[in-house]
Order: structure tokens, then C-alpha cells, then sequence
């Protein structure tokens, strides 16, 4: 059962981004992070990328950059999603089956292994159902339904992510038993190798015996 110290980090994982960083890649280069996701757990992502700039000897916008993202389950290697955008974007998934899944980030550039090109990379991820918009909201809804609305959905993710943490209890209980049975098993057919062993050898110790009373 989920502790209330895990509660409390899920509730704030669910207020804001879980995964603001940036970080540098060469142009043939691929990044790859590893976040683990419920079922149906829907994540948002915003990057830019800015590209190193000799002239300026700084890092700025280049229109040409495009950055291609890729979504893999890692325990299928299914795919979830792929695209390809401009220097800056958004992308978006729903985790089909919980587990661990890659986030790999790359350029469009084709360049060899001597290119020059340097990018820097701004990734902030988000876990949970997309951020409203907030304007939209106004003019359909009132302010009260709208947190309504949000506390439902923060109760909804933490419900799915109990169920993924009692799937999870649950494998691993099945896998305890079968291993205890298969112990118990074991340990009978020892036993039963040992008796069978124990009535052969008094079998033949027995018709040895009364062949030597015999001659």
C-alpha cells in the first residue's frame, strides 16, 4: 500500500515539470532518459535547441535545426510515438502499458563524425495529464469547476498509480510462491530419491545375507 510521504511526492510531481534540464549533444549524436510510467499516464514535453555560433561565440536559434523525438517501452521495444520538429517544440504520449520508457532526442543533421556542430538542448518534461489552458477554460468554464476539474484528475492519477504499484506487489508475490513451490517440490523428490535408495540397499543387503547363511 502506498505510504503518505509517496502520496505527497505524487501530488508534487503532478503541480509541475519533473524533468527541467538542458544538456549538450554533437550533431550525429542521440540522447536518451528513462522515466517510469503508469498505465495510461499521458506526458507532455517542451525542448529548444539552441546551436553553437562561431560568428557570436555563443549558442543561438538556427532555423535549419530540427530535432526528432523518439518514444520505445523498453521492456517490448514497441514504439510509442515519433516526430520530427523545428528547433523548438512540444511533444506529446500516453504510456500504453506501465513500465520503463526511453525518451531519445536527436538533430536532423546527417553530418559526419568530424562535424563541428554543437547544440544546446532545453527539455522540460511533464507527468500527468497536459496543463490545461487556462484562457480556454475561462471562457467555457468558472473558476471553481476548473479546480474541481484538476483535483479529480490529480486523484485520478494517484488511483492509477496505486493500481500500477499493487500490479507490481502482485508480481512479485506470484513469483515468491512459485519459488517456494518449486523448493517444496524439490525437497519431496529428494525425499523420495532417499527412500527408494534406503529399500534398494536394505533389499540387497538382505539377499546378501541370506545367500551367505545359505552356502
Amino acid at each position: 500500500m502506498l505510504g503518505w510521504h509517496r502520496i505527497a511526492l505524487t501530488l508534487l510531481a503532478l503541480v509541475g515539470p519533473i524533468g527541467a534540464l538542458h544538456f549538450y549533444l554533437d550533431a550525429n549524436e542521440k540522447k536518451c532518459f528513462i522515466e517510469e510510467l503508469p498505465t495510461d499516464t499521458v506526458v507532455e514535453g517542451h525542448y529548444r535547441a539552441l546551436e553553437w555560433d562561431e560568428k557570436i561565440q555563443a549558442y543561438a536559434p538556427n532555423e535549419e535545426l530540427g530535432i526528432q523525438v523518439d518514444v520505445d517501452e523498453q521492456h517490448t521495444g514497441h514504439s510509442v510515438t515519433k516526430s520530427r520538429g523545428p528547433h523548438e517544440g512540444r511533444f506529446t504520449f500516453t504510456s500504453h502499458d506501465a513500465g520503463d520508457h526511453s525518451i531519445c532526442l536527436s538533430t536532423n543533421y546527417t553530418a559526419g563524425w568530424f562535424s563541428n556542430s554543437h547544440i544546446r538542448l532545453y527539455l522540460d518534461i511533464v507527468v500527468g495529464s497536459t496543463r490545461p489552458d487556462v484562457e480556454h477554460d475561462r471562457s467555457h468554464v468558472s473558476e471553481v469547476a476548473g479546480k474541481i476539474r484538476d483535483l479529480n484528475q490529480k486523484l485520478e492519477d494517484i488511483r492509477r498509480e496505486q493500481q500500477y504499484q499493487r500490479e507490481r506487489e502482485a508480481a512479485f508475490r506470484d513469483l515468491s510462491e512459485s519459488t517456494n513451490t518449486r523448493a517444496v517440490w524439490y525437497i519431496v523428490a529428494e525425499i523420495v530419491v532417499l527412500l527408494v535408495t534406503c529399500t534398494w540397499q536394505l533389499r540387497h543387503l538382505r539377499n546378501f545375507f541370506e545367500d551367505r547363511k545359505t552356502r
